[in-house]
């Protein structure tokens, strides 16, 4: 199967003031597009690939041959990564979290307050470019970091929430300052998915 650039459920402007409209053009249409072209292209020229989903070829890297791992992980990673990114979104969000992932924040990490505060910490230590997540695995939530295009699910992990910290996501609007993206990042977060995908989690 093709990898699509999936649609925004919303309209580019929706985030401001929090994310700006260029910003979300150019991220989604030129960023997330070159992804979407680049991993079909890489997948193209791996024929036991052919039909997998992003979801199962990052969940099994290790199986891809190495000459193409590289550019697989990269490529495809990123497309993946995106398409999670844009619907941790929503306009009329943020705020602090209600139903099952509040309580198991509460439970995980002492409070609302202090689960910003790491997660927060994570995307802003992360060094050069990278993603902010909070992943579910059977021992419970985690917050941490990666690299470049990297996901979880390659380390076994189910995306639960994720932030891009490259700068691509913030510079228009923020510059350099990225604690600053990373703080205003809270009023756009999409509870009602990220609880979908907890509860789904839950279920595997």
């Amino acid at each position: 199967m093709a990898f699509e650039l999936p649609a925004l459920t919303y309209a580019y402007e929706a985030l401001e003031p929090y994310i700006d409209a260029q910003t979300m053009h150019v991220h989604h249409d030129k960023h997330h597009q070159t992804y979407t072209d680049n991993a079909n292209a890489a997948v193209a020229k791996v024929a036991e690939l052919a039909g997998k989903s992003a979801e199962e070829i990052l969940a099994n890297l290790a199986a891809v041959p190495e000459a193409a791992r590289g550019p697989i992980r990269n490529n495809v990673g990123g497309f993946y990564n995106h398409s999670i990114f844009w619907t941790s979104m929503a306009p009329n969000a943020g705020g602090p979290p209600t139903g099952a992932i509040a309580e198991a924040i509460t439970k995980t990490f002492g409070d609302f307050a202090q689960f910003q505060e790491k997660f927060n910490d994570a995307g802003l230590k992360q060094f050069g470019s990278g993603w902010a997540w909070l992943a579910f695995s059977a021992s419970g939530l985690q917050i941490l970091s990666t690299s470049n295009q990297d996901s979880v699910i390659s380390q076994g992990l189910t995306p639960i929430l994720i932030n891009d910290v490259w700068e691509h996501a913030y510079y228009l609007k923020y510059q350099n300052r990225r604690g600053e993206y990373l703080k205003a990042w809270w009023n756009v977060v999409n509870w009602a998915e990220i609880n979908r995908r907890y509860e789904a989690a839950l279920k595997k």
